[in-house]
């Protein structure tokens, strides 16, 4: 039998990953416990035990949709943003093949619950527009009106980048596939509970949200739609969710989600206050970083967000290490952990493999400080400095050898 020891240089004291999930907050924790123990009723059942837990579940729907200025109508509960996204995204593929239309616009960096989708419905002869994203990680939409055509069925761009945190002008975009008359979706995982998102103001005619990105459980989320849009079932089984998405509810899980919702939405000024002054503490920090990039732009982002490159490094090895002294971080997305392959986002971007392979994201919460920021500074420094001592790629950086790209 062989025993797997990991053994760090100290307990883990800063938890930098909320882009990957969010610690649920005490109001979230307290409703889910309450309704699991209380009213375990299925919603769809006409006798009381049912019916309030019906009750629950249409006031959860509604505190849901006045946190993006939606009609309560327009909000279906899903297993969270994936499969929002594939939602959204089949149903106005579907819907514009039934008149001809097959064209479909989007951009590099999306999500992969978007880009998978688009790939399997390119199998399926649907013709897919990737627009290119410039070097600060947004779109403009003036390339979005120019991608137009008179088959296009969907335009689908990400609210906030989940690697870099750009956030995109999604109020013009939302305008020009007004003008045209072409169904605007957007991926705003990352962007509810973070920044203010309107659906009415902001053009939107869908949007996809994920609870545990905004301290509420996994597990769950939700699909804007607005009235009018066809959307085609993804499950079949069963009435609930006005037809649209078959299943008993969760109950507990969404009405915990929309509480963490509507106490988010509630406190987003205090957020914004506290968190960007420290994120840029922590970009300045890493900037002094000789040979480091910053990726994304440097104020038009999410709150929370810092992603650096370092050359000559590698940033699993960075991980590791980081996690030694106690800080939680990533490279990228949770939802590629897994592959060696360099973040498309930031070869999107314009980074080149051997930088975008030396990656950091680190996504900040409520919780952090000045002093917390200042031991993140100094570990970042450290370690670099640590793994380019013994990195062959850097010696031939410094030698001459090769040139340096940052």
């Amino acid at each position: 039998m062989i025993t797997l020891c990991f053994l760090r240089e100290v307990e883990t004291l800063i938890y930098a990953d909320n882009a990957a999930t969010t610690k649920m907050s005490d109001k979230a924790i307290e409703t889910f416990s309450d309704l699991i123990r209380e009213t375990y009723g299925n919603p769809s059942s006409l006798y009381e035990f049912g019916q309030r837990a019906k009750e629950v579940l249409e006031q959860a729907r509604k505190d849901v949709a006045d946190s993006i200025g939606a009609d309560p109508k327009e909000i279906i509960f899903t297993s969270g943003g994936s499969e929002a996204d594939n939602q959204a995204i089949i149903s106005a593929a579907k819907t514009g093949e039934l008149k001809g239309k097959k064209h479909i616009i989007s951009t590099a960096f999306e999500h992969h619950a978007v880009l998978h989708t688009l790939n399997k419905l390119e199998k399926e002869g649907f013709e897919i527009t990737l627009l290119d994203v410039h070097s600060n990680g947004i779109v403009s939409a003036s390339e979005v009106e120019d991608a137009i055509r008179e088959d296009t069925c969907l335009v689908t761009v990400m609210y906030a980048n989940n690697e870099i945190g750009t956030i995109q002008p999604i109020r013009e975009i939302g305008e020009v596939c007004r003008k045209h008359n072409v169904p605007f979706h957007t991926d705003a995982v990352q962007a509810v509970g973070h920044i203010k998102v309107n659906v009415v103001d902001d053009n939107i005619d869908m949007l996809s949200a994920s609870g545990h990105k905004f301290h509420g459980p996994k597990g769950v989320g939700f699909l804007y739609v607005k009235k009018g849009l066809k959307i085609i079932n993804l499950i079949e089984g069963g009435a609930q969710e006005r037809g649209k998405r078959a299943g008993t509810e969760n109950v507990p899980g969404i009405a915990s989600m929309a509480a963490a919702l509507k106490e988010s939405v509630a406190a987003l000024d205090e957020y914004k206050e506290k968190l960007e002054p420290i994120r840029d503490k922590i970009i300045n920090g890493l900037s002094e970083i000789p040979h480091s990039a910053l990726n994304g732009d440097r104020d038009n982002r999410v709150p929370s967000n810092i992603n650096f490159c370092f050359e000559g490094i590698e940033g699993e090895s960075l991980l590791l290490l980081l996690d030694d002294k106690g800080i939680a971080a990533s490279s990228g997305s949770a939802c590629t952990s897994g592959s060696l392959d360099p973040s498309h986002v930031l070869l999107a971007i314009g980074r080149v493999h051997d930088v975008a392979h030396g990656s950091l994201r680190l996504s900040i919460g409520e919780d952090i400080t000045d002093e917390k920021a200042d031991y993140i500074i100094k570990a970042v420094k450290d370690t670099v400095t640590y793994l380019r001592g013994f990195s062959p790629v850097w010696r031939d950086l410094e030698n001459g050898k090769n040139q340096f790209i940052l």
